[in-house]
């Protein structure tokens, strides 16, 4: 795949909390670390006397960037401030709060849900949500339990279910951060297993609702084309041909037009994605569905030249600090409302 543009003209402008449209965003932050050093956090590479000299001064121009973008997502989405944002790559609790107080997102009262997950780096997933659009009813961190060869535990992030009401409609979310491609054969096989994982939650919803509203999403650490994703979560990668699935890949027809998330040896990966359950592509219900999907890629979350041009603007390569924005390019859903 080839340099593509990934930016669609912004949508009307609509009144935050406007009862027709709701945005659902998500977003790799990309290591937003803290600078101290918690013990028992493999968390060293990110202080101040680490090769990388992460710092105070770095650290919150890193949040100023990631609020700017979330901000910005939402207005070329056409509404003020997604109503639901996941999250990946935060270390805990305070660094969220850090972002949501932010000049570009005070205003928007995000709320936060969030667990700390056991893995070794201790960066989590999360939920951020407007007050005014979602009311959260429950939510749970489940671990995902992998062994290695050795039988030994391989400790990585635990998996978000959130459920609770978009202005009145009933909905559910599941947020996600897949185990890396850098683990080789292993990492692919704990892939499949935490797709395993995902669609047990999810089918553990559909059981009791058939017609439950769900929104899968996450960095998978795969592509929509990908086994973990197509066969052991089973998201089909056209809405027409969804047959038996009860998952449709929303942003797969994206990955099929030659777009993505993250580049890599010059060709465009997806593993930012958003998965949909079949509720949400009943139009004739009342309530929320699915009306499209998008990746936000603009030009200043690109490099624009050096080795580098047409990647994302990284805030490192290796060591060296290039300040940028996120190695992935978030994406988001659109939904609107039937009445």
């Amino acid at each position: 795949m080839g340099l593509v543009v990934l930016v669609a003209a912004a949508l009307p402008l609509l009144p935050s909390g406007g009862p027709d449209r709701a945005v659902v965003a998500f977003y790799n932050l990309e290591n937003l670390f803290d600078t101290l050093d918690t013990p028992g956090v493999l968390d060293e590479e990110f202080t101040p006397g680490a090769q990388k000299q992460w710092n105070s001064e770095r650290y919150w121009l890193k949040i100023e960037r990631k609020a700017e973008v979330l901000k910005k997502l939402s207005e070329e989405a056409g509404v003020e401030g997604a109503s639901v944002i996941g999250l990946c790559e935060m270390e805990n609790r305070t660094v969220l709060e850090d972002l949501v107080a932010s000049e570009d997102l005070k205003d928007l009262d995000y709320q936060i849900i969030h667990y700390d997950s056991p893995d070794k780096r201790g960066i989590d997933v999360a939920l951020l949500y407007r007050t005014d659009d979602f009311v959260p009813e429950n939510s749970r961190a489940v671990p995902l339990l992998l062994l290695n060869e050795e039988g030994q535990r391989v400790f990585t992030r635990d998996q978000l279910v959130v459920s609770g009401r978009l202005h009145g409609s009933p909905i559910h979310f599941i947020v996600n951060h897949w185990p890396a491609r850098s683990r080789g054969r292993g990492g692919e096989d704990f892939r499949e297993q935490a797709a395993k994982l995902t669609r047990s939650l999810s089918d553990s919803i559909l059981a009791k609702d058939r017609k439950a509203r769900i929104v899968i999403m996450g960095d998978f650490n795969d592509d929509p084309t990908d086994l973990s994703m197509q066969h052991f979560l089973g998201a089909a990668l056209e809405r027409d041909s969804l047959g038996d699935s009860k998952l449709f890949n929303a942003t797969a027809p994206l990955f099929a037009e030659g777009q993505g998330s993250l580049k890599y040896r010059g060709q465009w990966n997806l593993f930012d994605q958003m998965v949909v359950s079949k509720g949400l592509l009943k139009e004739r219900f009342r309530g929320y569905y699915y009306h499209s999907a998008h990746i936000y890629g603009p030009d200043y979350l690109l490099q624009q030249e050096g080795d580098y041009a047409g990647y994302t603007w990284r805030t490192y390569v290796g060591n060296w600090y290039h300040g940028g924005y996120s190695d992935h390019l978030p994406v988001y859903l659109i939904l609107e409302r039937k009445r």
